[in-house]
């Protein structure tokens, strides 16, 4: 009986076809099972028992910015912003937007203590601390706005304070997020990450620690919606017990509230509360925690007022970084998901603004003054 090509010891077309078929499919699981899951932690070991959590984010899409019904409602009675400006077109109309590679996210704002593990270790000073540095912060002589009269307001630049002493009127706590930390500053924090875990031989090829993109950041504020005012939906009573924004809190040794628009109820601070304080409640689908309210997070991109950007922008002067969420001191329209301002500059710092790090893609930062 005479024999095939295949049982003399070669292969037919076929018999190539379906290995190369079967081997793509293995790979393709293999590549599959090599994805992190969603909400995937990485603990990074700071030194003196001091960790920070990076969760993973999937791929995704969603809606940037907002509706013209979000922005009136920002406005309104509830949402308590200033009508008549352009602070909310600022936000740019809702567009898709796309995540096309998934990144880690820090659950919580670098908090005073991790900042001070880099501080030690490097013997940095930030922008604040430099010869002629300032720092905008709290003014415990202001008395009001009197708005009537001659507009005064609570925040000034004060010379002698930054992250270590921000002019509370109560004792700093490790625990709390760091404040009076520039963009720059942020940036450098990020730079002694990436050294200690490239020489520990933890960084992942590819990918590099610093600030979320604009795009990134309002992905993982939504938590895996696609759209809504707040990450847990539209209604603003459903934030009690999730957020750090103006509410029903008296100030520091006074029988008064922020005079401003505020929350219904108290969320137990009138200022700067501890990073993940609300615990499971004030944590989003993706698991993070304190994306609206808290303090304002710096992000990498510069602010364009037309509106954020799908992959980063960098302006080629007037160099104003982005940040993002509102801040404890903030009325309820100004701590919406789609909330974005652009600062003053890369090397201005106040005691209202923090920061929040990723590990992801690298990008090309152009050098600033």
């Amino acid at each position: 009986m005479s024999k095939s090509k295949s049982d003399a010891g070669g292969f037919s077309f076929l018999d190539v076809l379906f290995s190369w078929a079967l081997c793509t499919l293995v790979l393709q699981g293999l590549a599959v099972g090599q994805q992190p899951a969603v909400g995937q932690i990485r603990t990074l070991d700071l030194g003196s028992e001091c960790r920070l959590d990076v969760l993973y984010l999937p791929p995704g899409e969603f809606m940037m910015g907002s509706t013209a019904k979000e922005r009136a409602w920002a406005t309104g009675i509830e949402g308590g912003a200033t009508p008549g400006t352009e602070r909310e077109s600022y936000e740019g109309e809702a567009r898709l937007t796309k995540i096309r590679q998934g990144f880690w996210m820090a659950r919580t704002e670098v908090s005073v203590a991790q900042f001070r593990r880099f501080a030690e270790d490097t013997g940095y000073l930030t922008d604040a601390e430099r010869p002629g540095g300032k720092t905008q912060c709290f003014n415990p002589e202001w008395k009001g706005y009197r708005l009537t009269t001659s507009v005064v307001h609570p925040w000034e630049p004060m010379a002698g304070k930054s992250w270590r002493d921000p002019n509370w009127q109560f004792p700093q706590q490790e625990n709390f997020p760091v404040v009076c930390v520039s963009w720059a500053d942020a940036r450098a924090f990020c730079r002694w990450l990436n050294d200690r875990e490239q020489a520990a031989g933890r960084l992942p090829e590819g990918l590099e620690y610093r600030l979320p993109t604009d795009a990134e950041w309002e992905y993982a504020c939504r938590g895996g919606r696609p759209r809504a005012n707040f990450w847990w939906g539209d209604e603003l009573e459903e934030g009690v017990g999730r957020l750090n924004i103006s509410a029903i809190d008296l100030l520091p040794d006074r029988n008064r509230t922020w005079p401003l628009a505020r929350a219904t109820w108290s969320d137990g601070f009138a200022f700067v509360s501890p990073v993940d304080h609300y615990g499971e409640l004030g944590r989003n689908g993706f698991g993070l925690a304190d994306m609206c309210g808290g303090v304002w997070e710096v992000v990498l991109d510069h602010f364009d007022p037309k509106g954020g950007h799908e992959e980063p922008f960098f302006a080629k002067e007037n160099y104003r970084p982005v940040c993002r969420g509102g801040n404890y001191f903030d009325v309820p329209g100004n701590a919406r998901c789609a909330v974005r301002l652009g600062l003053m500059g890369p090397h201005y710092s106040d005691s209202r603004d923090g920061f929040r790090i990723c590990l992801g893609r690298k990008i090309a930062v152009p050098a600033v003054p």
